[in-house]
């Protein structure tokens, strides 16, 4: 059976789809609220910093993350790399004065300051607050810098409230959908695979051996994808009722990088076949059929619904037992080792494994019954 949807052609639809889901939407919404509440406030501020209203916008801006803890950590963090910038300007104004060697020596300075790492997402704002009280402030750099730091700080703050009165959605649901995505392209994988060697031989397609390269980045990703999926539990209301549990997507996540991990080594035995190269062996012609058809069955099973796991897993267990009768038929036959077809199947035999209901019983912490099926 082959996918009609590939990642590489429906990457464009994804990405489409992830800047107008449920929960960009809200995210947008609440930015946009933010904003204009921080906006209408702005005037009010006393002092000097009534003068400066754009300030609070921007904090309202920068203030916005997806997360509740992702937000105050950069509100906080931007405060005080504002906090550090004003001060290096302050030195400046306080000895030798503004001038081009002065601003130009405060912000490369501010530029060292920032790369400590002291300051998180704040670090840009160290030489871009010295920068901004020097030229725009002025001659009065006091007065700039109280309202600078008065009304992004009042733009943060309510950045902050309208993220925990309308808390985000946990990305939990996000980064299942990006886990099952990684699992179709996986499947993908090995369909290409098994499509190329029964079309030709030595197969003409080449596309699966640049996209094997690509698998292990995709993990990364993911991983990252997680990470961020278990920060917006933290602190958010909507995930204290415990639906929002991350260990599945783990289990599922570390599950699949493993597979991946073994069709990267069956793409690399056949591309060193393919490509001839010193360290590979040749493929038996008898061995490509029954290779081809193990990949394939393989791939049916990543691809298929859970309520089929069962009977594709069976298939796909045939297929590979298949393929190694073949491998030993032809060792004996010819006296030789067939090493793709082989370390193929082993790898094949190995992903079977990861993917048994019984595997993926315990990765729940539960014991399989009759009815379990791996996860989708």
């Amino acid at each position: 059976m082959r996918r009609p949807i590939r990642l590489r052609t429906a990457g464009i639809g994804t990405a489409a789809r992830g800047a107008v889901s449920r929960a960009r939407l809200l995210f947008a919404a609440k930015t946009a609220l933010a904003v204009g509440i921080a906006w209408s406030i702005a005037p009010h501020m006393p002092g000097s910093a009534d003068q400066y209203p754009y300030y609070a916008p921007f904090g309202a801006l920068i203030s916005m993350y997806p997360t509740l803890m992702s937000s105050a950590k950069t509100g906080l963090q931007t405060l005080l790399g504002l906090g550090a910038g004003i001060g290096l300007a302050t030195l400046v104004l306080m000895t030798v004065g503004p001038s081009l060697w002065s601003i130009a020596a405060v912000v490369g300075v501010g530029v060292i300051v920032s790369g400590t790492g002291w300051f998180g997402a704040g670090r840009e704002y160290i030489p871009m607050a010295a920068l901004f009280v020097l030229i725009i402030g002025g001659a009065d750099a006091e007065d700039y810098s109280f309202g600078y730091v008065t009304q992004t700080a009042v733009g943060v703050v309510v950045g902050l409230l309208v993220n925990a009165i309308i808390p985000p959605a946990p990305l939990v649901s996000e980064a299942a959908a990006r886990i099952d995505a990684f699992q179709q392209r996986l499947a993908a994988h090995l369909d290409d695979i098994a499509a190329a060697l029964i079309e030709t031989w030595p197969p003409e397609r080449a596309g699966w051996m640049q996209d094997a390269g690509a698998l292990a980045e995709t993990s990364r990703s993911l991983r990252d994808a997680v990470a961020e999926a278990d920060e917006s539990r933290r602190g958010n209301p909507r995930a204290w009722r415990g639906r929002a549990d991350t260990s599945r997507e783990h289990a599922r996540l570390e599950m699949l990088v493993e597979v991946a991990h073994q069709i990267r080594d069956v793409s690399g035995c056949l591309s060193d076949t393919i490509n001839d190269r010193p360290s590979a062996f040749p493929l038996d012609p008898e061995l490509v059929d029954p290779l081809a058809a193990a990949c394939q069955a393989v791939a049916d099973l990543l691809a298929g619904a859970a309520e089929d796991a069962g009977d594709l897993h069976a298939r796909a267990t045939e297929a590979v037992e298949a393929l190694l009768r073949a491998v030993h038929t032809r060792s004996l036959e010819t006296d030789a080792i067939a090493g793709p077809g082989v370390l193929s199947a082993m790898h094949l035999q190995r992903i079977l494994l990861m993917l048994a209901p019984e595997a993926d019983a315990e990765s729940e912490g539960r014991q399989p019954d009759a009815g379990s099926q791996p996860s989708r």
